[in-house]
């Protein structure tokens, strides 16, 4: 069976990972460090940051995925992620936050397989002291939509976190909504080469094929985590979650917040819950 906790406020305090509050003791050959790779897809260069774990390794790596357009970049759970043995890379699609070319939500689909295939380079791994075949992706709001595309393709990617993961192809499929509107204005002047009219019409194209619920087969035999919050997006999550223990996957752990979609104050519980889960898995340091 698979894990279903509720999370809130009180129980912040169960099980905090020492990650979260200490550092680790200072490697004088190998200490953490941050580098700043150029990872290039279909000829345009991603800005990305690497946060390498103290220590010579090979360490097990995470991709860490922003959401759309990603104000919230997740940076305290990429530290923390570090801190507990973890490289983790954090790239940036095309048409965002400095990289070059125009955003879309296929490229930005293509732009998270160049990161895995930038993994998957056996200079890069030893260049930055990981092991390419213990690969996790975590994934935020339109992040997690992309971390379930493309662990559905890839089996090689060990695990799947998902955090209040947005089903853009079926959020597409919905009527239109005053929420859904601002969402998109709010978006476009942070995004390259595109409007708001033009990504919503990409969505609604692809509304069949980008439903995340219809990945749970090709998931189902890996582990997945799945936080939810308090945002509108939680009854998608809870429909994965059930696709996912309906087609056999026993490895599924749930996770709900009280909280907002950037989880504000809950920040502590979901690197809590990450960490934990991250820890929980046969490649996590030390196993």
């Amino acid at each position: 069976m698979g894990l279903a906790l509720i999370v809130c406020a009180p129980t912040v305090a169960q099980q905090i990972p020492a990650a979260i509050t200490t550092d680790p003791a200072r490697d004088k050959d190998f200490p953490a460090s941050m580098e700043a790779p150029d990872i290039i897809s279909h000829g345009a260069r991603l800005n990305a940051v690497f946060y390498l774990a103290s220590g010579a390794g090979p360490h097990p790596v995470v991709l860490l995925l922003h959401g759309f357009p990603g104000n919230e970049q997740n940076m305290d759970l990429a530290y923390s992620v570090r801190r507990a043995g973890w490289n983790v890379l954090v790239p940036h699609y095309r048409g965002s936050w400095g990289s070059a070319g125009s955003f879309s939500f296929r490229n930005a689909i293509e732009d998270t397989q160049a990161a895995v295939e930038f993994l998957r380079d056996p200079e890069n791994a030893k260049r930055y002291r990981y092991d390419a075949t213990k690969i996790v992706a975590v994934g935020h709001s339109m992040g997690g939509f992309l971390v379930a595309y493309t662990g559905a393709l890839d089996p090689g990617i060990v695990g799947v976190a998902m955090i209040s993961a947005w089903d853009l192809g079926l959020a597409a499929s919905r009527p239109p909504s005053a929420q859904r509107t601002k969402s998109f204005h709010d978006a476009s002047p942070r995004l390259a080469g595109t409007t708001p009219e033009g990504m919503l019409a990409e969505a609604q194209q692809n509304a069949a094929k980008w439903n995340y619920v219809d990945w749970a087969p090709d998931l189902k035999t890996r582990p997945v985590l799945v936080v939810e919050s308090h945002d509108g997006n939680d009854p998608d999550n809870k429909a994965l979650v059930e696709a996912l223990r309906k087609a056999g996957d026993s490895q599924v752990t749930e996770v709900y917040m009280e909280t907002d979609h950037g989880y504000a104050d809950h920040r502590i519980a979901l690197q809590t819950a990450v960490l934990n889960w991250l820890q929980s898995l046969a490649i996590a340091p030390g196993k």
